[in-house]
């Protein structure tokens, strides 16, 4: 498993997803899996899945946030916007076999206020803009 490789798909993917189907989803195996626990959905086989995914009734926008592993286990940290909505959080972890995916859980969510009482020990980021370069570059080739 050639990690630049792996890495190059998932930036390929994102970038893709939402604008060329096809292009997307060459990252899975056919007989891959992808969940979706807050849902409870489970779609078996890249065919079922990419099949809904081009009916999605929204357009997508995505920004990478980080991209780490270990092993064939992956993790992405993304921004997704529905139809110019504001971002939403996800976190992808993704199971390669080999150099594709072979099974992935989505956890999408909404951000919140911070709470007030933890604020003296907290510094405050804006998680739409990328951190400093060297940790945006460390974050993505990490």
């Amino acid at each position: 498993m050639d990690e630049t490789v792996i890495r190059d798909r998932l930036k390929d993917h994102w970038q893709f997803e939402g604008v060329d189907y096809d292009k997307s989803h060459e990252i899975y195996h056919d007989d891959a899996v992808l969940e979706f626990p807050q849902s409870g959905e489970r779609f078996v086989g890249k065919q079922n899945f990419l099949t809904w995914r081009r009916k999605y009734p929204a357009k997508l926008d995505f920004k990478i946030r980080r991209i780490s592993h270990d092993g064939d286990l992956w993790v992405a940290e993304n921004l997704i916007s529905y139809d110019g909505s504001p971002y939403m959080f996800t976190i992808n972890i993704l199971q390669f076999r080999g150099d594709k995916v072979a099974r992935e859980r989505l956890y999408v969510f909404e951000g919140f206020e911070a709470a007030e009482w933890r604020g003296e020990w907290a510094e405050k980021f804006d998680p739409l803009e990328s951190n400093s370069p060297q940790e945006w570059r460390e974050g993505i080739e990490a």
